[in-house]
């Protein structure tokens, strides 16, 4: 497991300290060229359906039930293998997990380094 999972968003500069970083957003962030991103994997099919997302909308009174949802769909089979990747990349000393939402600790970012802290191979294997 990493020694350090951090999230930040994509739109600052990429910083030595980052290590692997890792986009986790289904969709490509708008104005960041990808010959510019500094990423070293961007793993969309681990980010929340679109209808979990949509539903969300970032709105902090639905954070705990999206949590909730959002470590419910990392158990199946649909993120099964970018979530297998991601816990690989994970055994790297430095990771950060990166996105384009405005409140990192409030985005499925935050629920991913806390679900890898936690151990998270395929939803708990």
């Amino acid at each position: 497991m990493a020694r350090k999972i951090t999230c930040r968003r994509i739109y600052e500069d990429a910083a030595p300290e980052d290590g692997t970083r890792v986009l986790v957003d289904r969709i490509w962030p708008r104005g960041i060229r990808k010959a510019d991103a500094h990423i070293d994997g961007w793993l969309r099919d681990l980010a929340p359906s679109t209808e979990l997302r949509r539903w969300y909308g970032h709105a902090p009174a639905r954070w705990d039930e999206f949590r909730r949802r959002y470590l419910a769909e990392l158990r199946d089979a649909a993120h099964r293998n970018a979530a297998d990747e991601l816990h690989d990349l994970a055994g790297h000393e430095k990771l950060t997990l990166l996105t384009a939402a405005k409140d990192v600790d409030h985005s499925q970012a935050a629920v991913l380094a806390e679900w890898l802290a936690d151990g998270g191979r395929s939803g708990g294997r």
